[in-house]
């Protein structure tokens, strides 16, 4: 199992970006799914999670600007970025809890991380 997060880069303050999370490989369920970030020199945070029901849940500093949407059939998850602003620079990275057979626990698997820099 591989998640694969996407879409990070370069933007200016004020600007949107969207990420993208795809997990990949033979899964049984996909429960919820995450996106969290690490500033240089801080600790990593939640930004957002999504149950397999939709739900979600925001971190405060994010609340209203940023939106934790889902695609269950293709299995990805997606954050869309507005609003940007210069402290939301890190590397975003994103999760998902599932299960890998029908009797297996669930396990927590992480993507390998993607760069948002919001500068002038």
């Amino acid at each position: 199992v591989q998640l694969q997060a996407s879409g990070g880069g370069l933007v200016q303050p004020g600007g949107s970006l969207r990420l993208s999370c795809a997990v990949s490989g033979r899964i049984f369920r996909l429960n919820s799914m995450g996106w969290y970030r690490q500033a240089p020199g801080k600790q990593r945070e939640l930004v957002a999670t999504i149950s397999r029901d939709e739900r979600t849940t925001y971190g405060d500093s994010v609340k209203g600007r940023f939106t934790i949407s889902r695609d269950n059939p293709d299995n990805r998850a997606y954050l869309q970025m507005n609003s940007l602003k210069s402290e939301d620079t890190a590397v975003y990275f994103c999760d998902a809890d599932l299960q890998r057979h029908r009797f297996a626990a669930t396990s927590t698997y992480w993507g390998q991380g993607t760069l948002v820099t919001v500068s002038s």
